[in-house]
């Protein structure tokens, strides 16, 4: 595939290009470039109306004794896209525009008569205040009149934001429901509303009602040990520890395998009790293993 995109050609020993004969070409030759009109225009010949932007197969071509420092001035030939009748515009280096020249007219801009006027005005006061230096006196007094003015205007309107700042809502407020009923009606029911709330959530005597907070449940295993004065061993659940044996045997000595439950069930003693109250415990603790037996064996 690379071979046939070679861009080199092949040029035999004996190739002087000096025996290739020169075209002659013509001085003012049009080459064909595709644009855009810059303006709008009616042509002369039909009427037809062209907006601006429309694309057009134009011949270009150099004005020939016409420059503007230097600057070289085209030429540009369109057809009339209704009559194609011919339609010439030039470049204008001097304005940064362009002319319409033969075959159509342009159409009327009031912001371009409004800066030629502008120009124009501003070249002939330069005029008159060269020639009189009264005329140019009043012109600076009527400038800074005109100023003055301007600068008072802005001081009034901070003047007007400020005072608006400091006005209060309620103020306002009461301005428009004065002004306006709908705007009173709205205001009179959010009032209305307040006040109920205000009456649900407050006492006769005015206080505010506050929620109580619900107090926490118990334990049940305290409030079953606050009922039946069981002071014995707690259960706990099994915990995680290292085996060791112990004699020859893998058990811990925390476990302890009860004969009337045959369950394994880990078991901490509380401190050392006396001979008075070793009794109770002892007899809580049978109490409660007979109940677990009976419903073991009730399932």
């Amino acid at each position: 595939m690379s071979e046939r995109k070679v861009l080199n050609k092949y040029f035999p020993p004996d190739f002087d290009p000096a025996l290739i004969p020169r075209r002659k070409l013509p001085k003012d030759k049009r080459h064909t470039v595709r644009l855009m009109t810059p303006f709008s225009m009616r042509c002369d010949t039909c009427g037809e109306y062209f907006h601006k932007g429309k694309k057009f197969n134009a011949k270009k071509e150099t004005v020939e004794g016409e420059t503007y420092h230097s600057i070289k001035i085209f030429r540009f030939y369109i057809r009339c896209p209704r009559c194609s009748a011919e339609i010439t515009f030039k470049t204008d280096p001097k304005n940064a525009d362009y002319v319409a020249e033969h075959g159509a007219k342009r159409n009327f801009e009031p912001w371009r008569e409004e800066e030629v006027a502008g120009e124009e005005n501003k070249a002939e006061r330069e005029q008159e205040e060269k020639e009189n230096p009264l005329k140019a006196l009043e012109n600076r007094t009527l400038d800074s009149k005109r100023e003055m003015e301007i600068l008072d205007a802005l001081d009034e309107i901070r003047t007007r934001n400020a005072k608006n700042e400091r006005v209060a809502v309620d103020n306002i407020l009461e301005k428009l429901t004065n002004s306006d009923p709908i705007v009173a009606a709205r205001v009179r029911a959010e009032l209305k509303d307040d006040e109920v709330a205000k009456a649900i959530f407050n006492t006769a005597d005015g206080e505010s009602v506050k929620r109580i907070v619900d107090e926490e449940e118990p334990d049940p295993v305290e409030l079953v040990r606050a009922i039946s004065g069981f002071n014995g061993p707690t259960f706990t659940a099994p915990v995680e520890t290292k085996r060791r044996k112990v004699g020859g045997s893998k058990f811990g000595a925390l476990v302890m395998k009860s004969s009337d439950t045959s369950k394994a069930v880990s078991v901490k003693s509380d401190p050392p009790e006396t001979k008075a109250d070793a009794a109770p415990s002892s007899s809580g603790l049978s109490s409660l293993l007979g109940a677990y037996d009976s419903d073991s064996g009730s399932d």
